[in-house]
């Protein structure tokens, strides 16, 4: 029953992660992977897996590989997944019994809570919103939204229960150069947007110097990071470092326009 959904995933550079990912795909007959010419050792994970159909193609935005990786979509359903995105055995069994139960005739795209880990360990709480990752291809489309993508469901959408692992184990150095590639996009969004049209959350990191020390405390203590030793700690300094970057972009941008 699970063959009517295929796995969609794309890489760049993604040999500490995509192995672990794999693993919980196993189900699956076909997936496909959107690669942006890795140069580690990502294609020799992938080819591993017979199932895995590796399509390559120059990174320019989010929204253009997702939607270029739908286009080698053959089934009704996609699954789509980051490189570091484990599914939960509770989750594999979740969509199985929806697929059974043929409630999944019943809407259009499902969303999906993430279970933060850090090196392996859970969070009790993340800042990820749950995504909707499962959704029928045809009515389908991912449009642009800051340094990310937003996908468009034509339909009617609903929620899983069990969640995905979002596990990156890529070294801290790489983390940096993706935040400031992404975060440098981010900047430009906030400070072309009317302010009318900014979330609650947005409105305040234009004020730069609140946002980060907002972040850490809600990491460590709404969150209840502070419970999770030094996993959480690191997970807070990760996010409030990410607001730091993000403060110093702006005030480039705003400084040099």
């Amino acid at each position: 029953m699970l063959e009517q959904i295929t796995p969609l995933i794309l890489t760049y550079n993604e040999a500490p992660n995509i192995g672990r990912t794999l693993e919980r795909l196993t189900w699956a007959k076909k997936i496909v992977v959107i690669d942006s010419f890795s140069d580690d050792a990502t294609l020799e994970i992938l080819i591993s897996h017979p199932q895995v159909e590796v399509w390559q193609r120059e990174f320019d935005t989010h929204t253009e590989q997702w939607n270029y990786g739908l286009k080698h979509v053959n089934s009704e359903w996609v699954l789509a997944l980051d490189a570091d995105y484990v599914l939960s055995e509770e989750l594999i069994e979740e969509i199985q019994s929806t697929i059974e139960n043929k409630k999944i005739e019943l809407l259009d795209g499902y969303f999906v809570r993430f279970r933060y880990c850090v090196f392996g360990k859970p969070l009790r709480a993340t800042l990820l919103p749950p995504r909707q990752v499962l959704f029928r291809k045809d009515k389908s489309i991912y449009i642009d939204d800051g340094h990310t993508q937003l996908l468009k469901v034509n339909g009617k959408s609903g929620s899983l229960r069990a969640y995905i692992d979002h596990d990156d184990r890529k070294s801290s150095s790489r983390w940096l150069w993706a935040q400031d590639r992404y975060l440098l996009i981010e900047a430009k969004k906030l400070l072309t947007t009317p302010k009318s049209e900014l979330s609650f959350g947005d409105r305040l990191r234009k004020y730069k110097v609140i946002a980060p020390i907002v972040i850490l405390l809600y990491c460590l203590i709404v969150k209840g990071g502070i419970l999770d030793g030094w996993a959480g700690w690191y997970y807070a300094w990760q996010r409030t470092l990410a607001e730091i970057l993000l403060a110093i972009r702006l005030i480039e941008l705003e400084r040099y326009k």
